[in-house]
């Protein structure tokens, strides 16, 4: 298996456990996820949220608001670097509440990863609400 496979495979696999999470409100298994230093621009306002501990307590939050939007990535491709251990990651957001189907917020989002040596981490997040 190559590294760029190799890689797009393992990236998946924690966006996976990533959108699990989130729909689980999961706040113990995100934090392994994210890098030290990640950073996350939000689709709406464009709020900068930097540092997993900062962004740990903004999905904390989110847990606890009612009713819960649980908000979904779906991946549409991954382009690893063939020169350092990153990748790119892009695709579609989508945030419905909790016991509903209705999408009420959506959008496009770029995400950056980095390998580490506990995996592939994400280490920037940049979204954009379209609808």
């Amino acid at each position: 298996m190559t590294f760029a496979s190799e890689a797009e495979l393992q990236i998946r696999l924690r966006r996976a456990a990533f959108n699990r999470a989130l729909a689980e409100a999961d706040l113990s298994s995100i934090g392994p996820i994210l890098g030290p230093d990640v950073i996350l621009v939000t689709g709406t306002d464009s709020a900068v949220i930097s540092g997993r501990k900062a962004q740990l307590a903004a999905w904390k939050r989110e847990f606890g608001s009612t009713p819960r939007t649980i908000y979904t990535r779906i991946t549409q491709g991954i382009i690893a670097s063939p020169v350092e251990p990153i990748a790119m990651e892009h695709g579609h957001w989508q945030g419905i509440p909790a016991g509903s189907d209705n999408v009420i917020a959506s959008g496009t989002y770029a995400a950056k990863w980095r390998q580490f040596d506990q995996g592939w981490l994400l280490i920037a997040e940049i979204f954009v609400t379209l609808a």
